[in-house]
């Protein structure tokens, strides 16, 4: 592998974002990740945003909570608010929103029948919501973006989401960069899992990048909020005043 520059965003592209990958190779890719996704505890930060908002009483009353998954892959992070809501009792009503042709199909073979989730199929920039959206969630979607439309992304969540929006994403660092592509070697994981887990890392973030795509989108200085979660996770929240 060669020598990686971390003092800035990488653009090499990942090979699941190519358009001519195959459904068969898309799902196997999808699958490995949500491994991925629970070896990490890759869920946690946005199911502790979710759980900040329930015990504020920041909840709809008399109404599902809405929320929308942008970038919502193979379905796993939605599947996990749904369990989140069913634990705590409240009334969701969940869409799965992403680019790829191949997503919603495997989002919803995946998914037990009865959970109050839709999935579709669009840029997620482009897409306008059937009813108004309460909360937006992205986990491992931010970083696919250049700077350009990443900013476009953020003003997108500030004019969509009516309680607040999180971000669930890499932290940038050599560490998990060297750490991942050994594991995924030793873990035997799809080629393409191996390959674009350490491209994911090396095209994440800093906490100086967030603050200056913050700036960019507008977003008032304070409002939104940047985290480091173990392990090597930076997620940006954001919540409106109650």
């Amino acid at each position: 592998m060669s020598r990686q520059d971390f003092s800035r965003r990488s653009a090499e592209p990942e090979l699941m974002d190519d358009a001519s990958c195959d459904y068969d190779t898309f799902r196997a890719c999808l699958v490995d990740l949500e491994r991925v996704n629970r070896l990490t505890l890759a869920y946690r930060p946005t199911l502790g945003f979710l759980d900040g908002l329930w015990r504020a009483g920041r909840l709809p009353r008399g109404r599902p909570l809405r929320v929308l998954d942008a970038g919502s892959g193979y379905g796993d992070g939605l599947r996990q608010v749904a369990r989140w809501a069913r634990r705590r009792g409240v009334e969701v009503a969940l869409d799965g929103v992403d680019l790829s042709p191949w997503s919603a199909r495997a989002a919803e073979a995946a998914t037990p029948p009865g959970l109050p989730v839709r999935w579709h199929t669009a840029d997620v920039l482009q897409f306008r919501p059937d009813a108004p959206v309460d909360v937006v969630i992205s986990a491992l979607f931010t970083h696919h973006l250049p700077d350009a439309a990443l900013v476009a992304f953020l003003r997108w969540m500030e004019a969509t989401a009516g309680l607040g929006w999180c971000v669930n994403d890499l932290h940038r660092h050599p560490l998990p960069y060297h750490l991942f592509a050994g594991a995924s070697r030793l873990l035997r994981m799809h080629r393409f899992v191996q390959h674009d887990g350490p491209v994911s890392i090396a095209r994440g973030f800093t906490a100086g990048d967030w603050d200056a795509l913050l700036a960019q989108a507008g977003i008032p200085a304070g409002a939104a909020r940047v985290a480091w979660w173990m392990p090597f996770r930076l997620c940006v929240t954001r919540l409106r005043a109650g």
